[in-house]
């Protein structure tokens, strides 16, 4: 069982991301800090060989992100399920994408596929698709790092009401530390590559039927 102490020689020096899954907005938001730090992602991404998974969409956030990466000659995986991959909704994406059933079976497989996962500003969904990767973790099924990339204090209210979770006892303080979040890309990343989870999963991830990460 994965639990607080466990440690190995791979975490215990900074981990090799070879591709990292990415959440964000199908929207740009009105500030032009949102954009540029999508486009910043997409660049560190190409500088580190990183290659992206993410929701499959080539409007918004998601685009720049995604274009951005794959110009740069990395591998792009982009994952969209079949409501929403006609062009109006989805524009026209790059890349290989894999036309999936559902949203949940999108979301498993983006999470099957990525060494870690970062969160970008954006919607309803993308809070979404953060809190769960992070329930995941919390429960065992996974031990992959997650960021959350704040910028210009976006995420501010949300980290507040995690922090509050663990004040009035309803997220252990080790459970508070699944998440690493930071205002840069570089510090971001740099938190990722040294993360080494603390809390202890519910259940062994071995109990949980999908495919072992």
């Amino acid at each position: 069982m994965e639990g607080e102490g466990a440690s190995s020689k791979e975490e215990e020096s900074p981990r090799k991301l070879k591709r990292v899954c990415v959440f964000c907005g199908s929207r740009t938001g009105f500030r032009t800090s949102f954009t540029d730090a999508a486009l910043e992602l997409g660049q560190e991404l190409v500088k580190r060989k990183i290659d992206l998974v993410y929701g499959g969409g080539s409007v918004g956030l998601m685009g720049l992100v995604s274009k951005t990466v794959f110009s740069g000659g990395c591998h792009v995986l982009g994952v969209i399920p079949k409501a929403l991959s006609i062009h109006e909704i989805s524009g026209e994406t790059v890349g290989d994408i894999k036309i999936v059933a559902d949203m949940h079976q999108r979301k498993s497989i983006m999470a099957e596929n990525a060494d870690a996962f970062i969160a970008l500003p954006g919607g309803y969904g993308t809070m979404e698709e953060l809190l769960e990767i992070i329930t995941w973790s919390q429960l065992g099924i996974h031990n992959k790092p997650v960021g959350l990339l704040n910028v210009d204090g976006y995420y501010d209210s949300l980290l507040t009401l995690f922090d509050k979770g663990v004040d009035e006892g309803f997220i252990k303080i080790s459970e508070r530390k699944i998440m690493v979040s930071a205002v840069t890309i570089q510090d971001l990343v740099t938190k990722i590559e040294e993360y080494v989870a603390v809390h202890e999963g519910v259940v062994p991830k071995q109990n949980w039927e999908m495919k072992q990460w």
